[in-house]
């Protein structure tokens, strides 16, 4: 139907390889989306993801074999493939799914710190320890991921030239967080891992 409204050059040059790369980013968006949920412990939705990724796939890899011909139907499957790929990554950071584990090296007292994190309602450890300048004191603290940002603004508040890490954590047994007030969304996917045993 298209073909015969459009020209064969605009249609095999420009309207083809525009929906391979559609179908690609729609497609390698769903697959990135779909491995990090499995990574989180999201159990039930990566095989409804991979159910449309894969239709979407079958699609665009159909239109490359109809086009074996077409060297801009090749360079729209790779632009696509890229693409798709950062796109899933954007809004799994958007999504901010998971636990993170801070780890706060400070030579201060970081009592003011501890509390405050404390009186918002997130768990706080702390331990003596040794750096290559001497005494320091090491906190330790585990918060959904959705938290960091304001997190991080509370360690800069106390302890602007303290040193910290982040690292993504697998699952824990127990734990502190402070009271969900996150949209629908968020609490929908925290309620399909199963990571998390008790809070």
């Amino acid at each position: 139907m298209l073909e015969s409204v459009i020209a064969p050059g605009v249609f095999a040059f420009v309207i083809v390889p525009l929906m391979i790369f559609c179908a690609r980013v729609c497609d390698m968006s769903l697959d990135t989306i779909r491995v990090i949920f499995v990574s989180k412990g999201i159990k039930y939705l990566p095989p409804i993801i991979g159910f449309f990724e894969v239709i979407i796939w079958l699609v665009a890899i159909g239109q490359v074999m109809n086009n074996l011909t077409n060297v801009v139907c090749y360079i729209a499957y790779g632009a696509g493939f890229a693409t798709g790929t950062f796109v899933g990554m954007a809004i799994e950071e958007k999504l901010s799914l998971g636990l993170t584990s801070v780890r706060i090296i400070t030579k201060d007292d970081p009592a003011d710190l501890m509390r405050y994190l404390r009186e918002h309602n997130y768990g706080v450890t702390s331990i003596d320890a040794e750096g290559g300048t001497g005494k320091v004191k090491m906190v330790f603290t585990i918060i959904k991921r959705q938290d960091l940002g304001h997190v991080v603004g509370i360690i800069k508040q106390f302890h602007p030239n303290a040193f910290y890490s982040i690292e993504e954590v697998k699952s824990v047994a127990e734990g502190v967080f402070p009271k969900q007030h996150s949209h629908f969304l968020y609490r929908w996917l925290d309620s399909l891992s199963f990571n998390a045993r008790g809070k």
